[in-house]
C-alpha cells in the first residue's frame, strides 16, 4: 500500500521540482466530477476536520506569525499531505497520531510549489485510510499589501495621527496568505482561532471571545469559541482599536456594528438594519442564525463593497456607515441593501454553500436578489423594487454581448475563479431567480429554498440539488396537475446556456404569434444564434384585465382578437421583447393616449427594450425617439429616468450646442418642478437628484446660478453649511469647474470623516473640465496616499465619463497598466470594471484597432481575462451604432427642433 500512494503521488513530487502542468492544482469539482490530473486529486485523499489556529500581528512591523493544528481524516493510504500556502514561510511541519505522538523524530521536509500555491509534506511512515492524524504547522509572513490575504489598513486621526489595523478578506482563494490551509468551498472544516494582539486592540473573529490570557504586560491572547462547520474563504479575524455600537435581536443574537472611534456616531442606523434584517430571514428562512454573534465591521481599505465572513461580516465604509448630515437617501438605501445582501449570505453561502466556484452564483445570485425580497419587507418606503429593473437591465446589457458566459461556467485557476464575481452571477442570477419566483409562486420558491437549506446545512450544493428540491415540492405538484413540468431542462436553459432570448410577435390577422431566438446586439455571420430557452411567457392584452401565462418552448400562437398585446408583464421574465408589423406604433400610440393602461414597470421595459433593440439592429432609432415622446406626460420616476438615461448617452456623442439643448426643453416642467431640498418621498428625492444633476451638466442656466449660489454658500461657511444631501454631488460638480472651488474641494476630501461626503467630492472633483486637474487625480490614486487605492478603480471610470477624460483615462491604464495589475490583481472585479470602463466611451474603429493593439501586447495577461473580450465586444457594438444611427438620430432632432 505503501507504493501505490507513493506511485499514485509521484507526480505531485516532480511538479514540485519544475514539472509544468496544463491545469492549476485548485481545479473546479465539475459536476461531471472529473479530475484532470493527479496534482488535484491529492487534495481528495485528505480532508479536514478542524484547525486550531493561533496568530500574532505585530503591527509596528507589518508581520505576523502563527501555528496550525489541523486534524486529517486520511481517505487514501499515502504518505503525502497537499494543501495551500501562498506567499507563507514554513519553518516547521509534523504528523501526528489521533494520541498527539509523532510520526517522525525529524521534521518533516516541505516542497513548495508556488504556480500552484500548494506545498507538500512528506511522511516517512504511510498515512493509513480511515484514520484520523494532526498537521502541524509554523509559519510566518509579512502584512499583505492590497486588498487579500491577512492585510494590513490605516486610517488617520482628525489630529492627523495615523493608526494601523490588520483584517483579512480571503474569498475566493486566499485563506492560503494567512494560514496553510485545504483553500477549497468543499473541505468544510470546524475552526478555533487564538489571537495574539496589545492591550489597546482589539481582536475579532468569526466567533465570540470565550477567554483571554495574559501573556506579558504588553500581549494578551484572545481565545474564540470554536466556529460552525464552514469553509476556509469565511474564516476572518480583525486587529483593531474600533468602537462599537451594539443590540440583540428578538431570537438573542448579539450584533454590534464597529467603525474607527470618530466614525463611531455613524454606526447607528446600520445596527437598526442590521438587527430588522436578521429577525426577517430568520422567519423568512425558518432557520434560526446559528452564531451566537454577528459583528458588522467598516473597513478604511477594502476593495469589494463588502464581504459576508461568517459572523464577522467586513464592509466599505461606504457600505455600512450613515451619516444623516451628508448621506443622502441613495446612500441610505445602499447600506441597507448592501447589509441585506451579507446577511441573506449567512445561510445562502454560509450555511449551504456551492461544492466549486462554477456555481458562484448559487452564493450571489441568491444574496443579490434576497437584497430586493428583504428591503422590501423591512424598509418599503425605500421602494427598493424600482431598483430591480435596472439590475436586469444592466444583465441584459453583458448577457446580449458574444462574449457572455453561462451563469454555471469553468473557472479553474485563482484568477479565473475571481472574474466568475460578475454581472452574471450577481444581477443574472438575480433575475432568473426572479423569473422562477413568479412562475413557481412566491409560496412554492419560499418553500422549496427552505427545504434546500435545511437539507444541505454545514454542507456543498450545485444546481441540480436546488432543482431537485423544488422538483420534490408537494406544492409544486399541485400547482402544475396534469402538466409535465421538467424543471431542470427549464432551469438548464438559464445557467448552462449563455445569452438572453428575444421573443417577436408577430401580427397574423386577428391572431400573434411568438417565435424565440437569441438576442445579440453585436450579430456577426459567423456567429451561431441557434440556442432555445423555457421562457416562462406572461402577457396582458387590452382584451383582458389578467395576466396570461404560458411556458413557451417553441413558437406561441395568442388566439384572441386584440388591438395591442404587453409580453413579459412587470418584466417578471428575463427576456428582451420585439413587436414586428406595426407593433411598437401600437404601443407608442397607447402610450401617447393611456399610458396609465400599462404598469410603471411595463413603461420602463418597453423602453429598454425598444433602445436595446436598435442597437441590435432591430428597430429604427426614430421609433424608440417616437416611443418615449410620452414622457412628457409622465409621472413615475422609474420609466423617466430610463428614457432621460437613454437621451443623455445620445447627446453624448453630439456636440453641437443647440442640439443638447433639446433634452432641457424636453424635460422643461420636470427640471422646473424640482426644488433643491431634501424633502418628498425616496422616488422623488432620487428623481431630483438626476434630473438637477443633468440640467447642470447640460449648463442649463437656472440650474448653474443656484448651483453656484449653494457652493458659495458653503464656502463662506468654512464648509460646515449642510448641503441637501440630494443635491450636494451636483453643487459640488459646479463648484469644481473654477481653480479655487476644485482647490478647495480636494482639501474637503482630504480631511472629511464622512465616506459619503468624500464620495460626491471625488465624483465632483472628476466633473472638471482641466485635464491638467483629471490628470493629477489619477496620480494621487496612483499613489494611494490622498485617495485610496480603495478607490483608484472607481476614480478611473469616472474621469473616463469625463467627455474631456476618456482618452486621458485609456492612456493611464495602459501606461501603467503593470502597476495596477500588481495593486489590484488580474481578475478582480477592479481589473475588470477598469478594462471595460475606460474602453466603454470609444465609437470609431481607429479607437477599435487601438484597443485590440494594447490587448495583444499584453496577450499573455489577456488569455486568462474574459473581461477583455467583453471591451472588445462592447467597443464594435458602439462603433456599429454610431455607423447604424448617428445620422438618422441628428435628423430626427433637427425635425424636433424645428
Amino acid at each position: 500500500m505503501v507504493w501505490m500512494g507513493l506511485l499514485v503521488l509521484s507526480p505531485f513530487l516532480v511538479s514540485l521540482v519544475g514539472c509544468q502542468h496544463t491545469q492549476n492544482s485548485s481545479a473546479p469539482t465539475h459536476p461531471a466530477g472529473e479530475h484532470k490530473n493527479n496534482v488535484f486529486l491529492n487534495l481528495r485523499y485528505i480532508v479536514p476536520l478542524h484547525y486550531r489556529i493561533l496568530l500574532h500581528a505585530n503591527l509596528t512591523n507589518l508581520s505576523f506569525t502563527g501555528s496550525v493544528q489541523i486534524q486529517i481524516d486520511v481517505q487514501n493510504n499515502t504518505n503525502w499531505v497537499v494543501l495551500h500556502s501562498k506567499g507563507l514561510q514554513i519553518s516547521k511541519a509534523t504528523i501526528l497520531d489521533q494520541n498527539l505522538s509523532h510520526l517522525s523524530e525529524k521534521v518533516l521536509p516541505v516542497l513548495h510549489n508556488p504556480s500552484h500555491e500548494q506545498i507538500g509534506i512528506f511522511s516517512p511512515r504511510v498515512l493509513s485510510n480511515g484514520q484520523k492524524y494532526f498537521l502541524y504547522i509554523e509559519f510566518g509572513a509579512e502584512l499583505a499589501e492590497g486588498f487579500y490575504g491577512f492585510y494590513k489598513s490605516t486610517y488617520r486621526t482628525s489630529t492627523g495621527e495615523t493608526r494601523t489595523l490588520a483584517l483579512t478578506h480571503f474569498e475566493p482563494t486566499s485563506a492560503r496568505m494567512a494560514f496553510p490551509c485545504f483553500d477549497e468551498p468543499s473541505f468544510k472544516a470546524n475552526f478555533s482561532v487564538r489571537i495574539r494582539r496589545s492591550p489597546e486592540y482589539t481582536s475579532l473573529s468569526n466567533m465570540p471571545v470565550v477567554s483571554t490570557l495574559k501573556i506579558s504586560d504588553d500581549l494578551l491572547e484572545d481565545w474564540f469559541a470554536a466556529s460552525v462547520k464552514m469553509s476556509t474563504y469565511l474564516v476572518a479575524f480583525v486587529i483593531c482599536d474600533f468602537k462599537s455600537v451594539t443590540a440583540t435581536t428578538s431570537s438573542g443574537v448579539q450584533v454590534s456594528i464597529y467603525a474607527t472611534p470618530e466614525k463611531w456616531q455613524q454606526t447607528h442606523y446600520a445596527l437598526e438594519v442590521a438587527v430588522k434584517m436578521l429577525d426577517f430571514y430568520e422567519e423568512y428562512f425558518n432557520i434560526r442564525y446559528p452564531l451566537p454573534k454577528q459583528d458588522l465591521i467598516a473597513i478604511p481599505d477594502f476593495q469589494s463593497g463588502a464581504m459576508e465572513n461568517w459572523g464577522l461580516t467586513t464592509y466599505r465604509e461606504t457600505s455600512l456607515l450613515f451619516d444623516p448630515l451628508t448621506s443622502s437617501v441613495t446612500d441610505k438605501l445602499w447600506v441597507t441593501m448592501v447589509i441585506g445582501h451579507e446577511l441573506a449570505h449567512q445561510w445562502f453561502g454560509n450555511l449551504v454553500t456551492m461544492e466549486w466556484w462554477n456555481d458562484i452564483w448559487l452564493n450571489e445570485g441568491f444574496a443579490r436578489y434576497m437584497e430586493y425580497i428583504s428591503v422590501e419587507a423591512t424598509y418599503p418606503d425605500l421602494k427598493v423594487e424600482e431598483y430591480l429593473l435596472h439590475t436586469c437591465f444592466a444583465a441584459v446589457g453583458h448577457d446580449s454581448l458574444n462574449s457572455s458566459r453561462p451563469i454555471s461556467s469553468s473557472a479553474e485557476n485563482p484568477t479565473q475563479i475571481k472574474e466568475m464575481f460578475d454581472t452574471v452571477s450577481y444581477d443574472k442570477g438575480a433575475c432568473v431567480l426572479h423569473m422562477l419566483r413568479h412562475f413557481l409562486t412566491d409560496e412554492v420558491f419560499q418553500s422549496g429554498i427552505v427545504r434546500y437549506l435545511r437539507k444541505y446545512s454545514y454542507r456543498n450544493a450545485r444546481n441540480q440539488d436546488l432543482w431537485d428540491i423544488l422538483t420534490s415540492s408537494c406544492l409544486l405538484q399541485y400547482l402544475f396537475a396534469g402538466e409535465h413540468l421538467d424543471l431542470t431542462a427549464m432551469m438548464n436553459t438559464w445557467t448552462l446556456q449563455k445569452g438572453i432570448p428575444v421573443v417577436t410577435v408577430t401580427r397574423k390577422g386577428s391572431r400573434l404569434l411568438l417565435r424565440q431566438d437569441r438576442f445579440l446586439r453585436t450579430v456577426l455571420p459567423s456567429d451561431s444564434i441557434c440556442f432555445l430557452w423555457h421562457i416562462p411567457l406572461t402577457f396582458k392584452t387590452d382584451a383582458s384585465s389578467s395576466i396570461h401565462r404560458h411556458l413557451m418552448t417553441t413558437q406561441t400562437d395568442i388566439g384572441e382578437d386584440v388591438s395591442w398585446v404587453k409580453v413579459n408583464t412587470d418584466m417578471t421574465g428575463y427576456y428582451v421583447v420585439h413587436y414586428e408589423d406595426g407593433g411598437w406604433d401600437v404601443i407608442t400610440k397607447l402610450l401617447r393616449e393611456n399610458h396609465t393602461a400599462l404598469s410603471y414597470k411595463d413603461r420602463t421595459h418597453l423602453i429598454h427594450n425598444a433602445f436595446q433593440l436598435v442597437t441590435a439592429g432591430h428597430l429604427p432609432i426614430n421609433k424608440a425617439l417616437d416611443l418615449i415622446g410620452y414622457l412628457r406626460l409622465e409621472t413615475n420616476t422609474v420609466p423617466l429616468l430610463e428614457g432621460l438615461g437613454y437621451l443623455e448617452a445620445f447627446y453624448r456623442l453630439i456636440e453641437k450646442r443647440n442640439e443638447l439643448e433639446y433634452i432641457l426643453q424636453f424635460f422643461r416642467a420636470v427640471i422646473d418642478q424640482q426644488t433643491w431640498s431634501d424633502s418628498g418621498s425616496v422616488s422623488e428625492r432620487r428623481l431630483r437628484s438626476e434630473v438637477l444633476a443633468l440640467a447642470c451638466h447640460l449648463d442649463d442656466p437656472p440650474c448653474l446660478e443656484r448651483a453656484r449660489q449653494n457652493f458659495k454658500d458653503w464656502l463662506q461657511s468654512n464648509r460646515t453649511l449642510s448641503l441637501p444631501t440630494d443635491v450636494a454631488e451636483t453643487v459640488f460638480a459646479v463648484g469644481a469647474q473654477d481653480d479655487h472651488g476644485w482647490a478647495s474641494l480636494l482639501h474637503e476630501y482630504n480631511i472629511s470623516l464622512s465616506a459619503a461626503q468624500k464620495a460626491k467630492i471625488l465624483f465632483a472633483l472628476t466633473c472638471s473640465r482641466d485635464t491638467n486637474k483629471l490628470q493629477r487625480l489619477l496620480e494621487l490614486g496612483l499613489e494611494g496616499k490622498v485617495i485610496r487605492l480603495q478607490d483608484l478603480s472607481s476614480l478611473i471610470l469616472m474621469v473616463a465619463r469625463n467627455p474631456q477624460g476618456y482618452h486621458l483615462a485609456w492612456d493611464f491604464v495602459k501606461e501603467n497598466w503593470d502597476s495596477l495589475v500588481q495593486k489590484l490583481q488580474l481578475g478582480s472585479f477592479c481589473i475588470r470594471n477598469i478594462i471595460i470602463g475606460t474602453t466603454g466611451q470609444f465609437t470609431s474603429p481607429e479607437e477599435l484597432a487601438e484597443v485590440q493593439l494594447f490587448f495583444e501586447s499584453i496577450k499573455e495577461q489577456v488569455s486568462q481575462l474574459r473581461a477583455t473580450q467583453v471591451a472588445l465586444d462592447n467597443v464594435k457594438k458602439n462603433v456599429r451604432w454610431v455607423q447604424r444611427n448617428l445620422e438618422p438620430l441628428k435628423n430626427w432632432l433637427n425635425y424636433q427642433m424645428q
